[in-house]
């Protein structure tokens, strides 16, 4: 129920290309506090709910308990959500013995394309593609929970 990722910006969309999966999904929060974010999201045909805690101090590792729920019961608790609600693709890239999901924001966040790999430990190392850029781990602004009070276009 541990969470160790790391996010990065990404500098094209080369990543397409390389693509062997894509999603879109739209997710708002129940809590957007960052010590328990209760997340509702619809992937595809796909409902779930996720709960995650406070991120360590590297900004790696956190709680996460995530349950898959039916879609109808999550695109109800959608309209319950603070506002804000996240709208991207997600894009699935292998690279190595990891999987990258590359994240293409729409609506306020438009123009933001990020990256994240899920890791076993802090200290595992992985493949970096040519097009993943600048990371931004600790950056709590990259939070989709902090994205959906503070979009990308305000910055």
């Amino acid at each position: 129920m541990l969470e160790i990722e790391r996010k990065f910006l990404v500098t094209s969309d080369t990543f397409k290309e390389e693509s062997f999966a894509q999603n879109r999904i739209k997710q708002g929060y129940l809590s957007s506090v960052p010590e328990r974010t209760v997340r509702v999201r619809v992937k595809g045909n796909k409902g779930f709910l996720t709960i995650k805690g406070i991120s360590n101090e590297s900004g790696m590792s956190r709680f996460e308990w995530e349950k898959e729920i039916p879609i109808d019961e999550a695109e109800k608790l959608l309209l319950l959500c603070e506002s804000g609600v996240i709208d991207k693709t997600r894009f699935e890239v292998k690279t190595g013995s990891h999987i990258i999901e590359i994240d293409e924001f729409y609506g306020e966040n438009q123009g933001l394309i990020m990256a994240e790999v899920e890791l076993k430990s802090e200290t595992e190392s992985f493949e970096k593609p040519i097009w993943l850029g600048e990371e931004v781990t600790n950056d709590k602004r990259y939070y989709n929970a902090y994205l959906s009070n503070n979009p990308f276009k305000n910055w």
